[in-house]
């Protein structure tokens, strides 16, 4: 019962992920390839069939089989991802807003970009 129980659990979240990851493919504020990362990882044990599915995609496919691998980011993405992220705290300075807002968006980033920095190229 609990087996069945984690499968269950497992494939929500795997759905859920796919989902977001869809969305996040046309809205420029959330990671597609991030939540298809954790699509995969759901799938193991939830659905191995959507699991393949995923690596065997043409576009998204080789990211996640990449990162399972190696933990790499390719340089573009990395280039992107932290302009981005200066993008963003720029228009958060522009807009105003509180000190304390910004001071958690900077080191958050910060790390995030530490994180995405240290991880090997392909």
């Amino acid at each position: 019962m609990v087996e069945r129980m984690s499968k269950y659990i497992h494939l929500t979240l795997g759905g859920f992920c796919v989902a977001l990851g869809l969305i996040g493919a046309v809205l420029p504020v959330l990671p597609t390839t991030g939540f298809l990362i954790m699509a995969a990882f759901f799938f193991t044990k939830g659905s191995p069939r959507l699991r393949m599915w995923l690596l065997d995609h043409a576009h998204f496919g080789p990211l996640i089989r990449n990162w399972e691998e190696t933990g790499a980011i390719p340089r573009r993405i990395k280039a992107l991802s932290i302009s981005m992220m200066a993008a963003s705290f720029v228009i958060c300075l522009i807009l105003g807003l509180p000190a304390y807002v910004l001071i958690a968006q900077a080191v958050l980033m910060s790390a995030g970009a530490a994180y995405i920095l240290t991880r090997p190229d392909n």
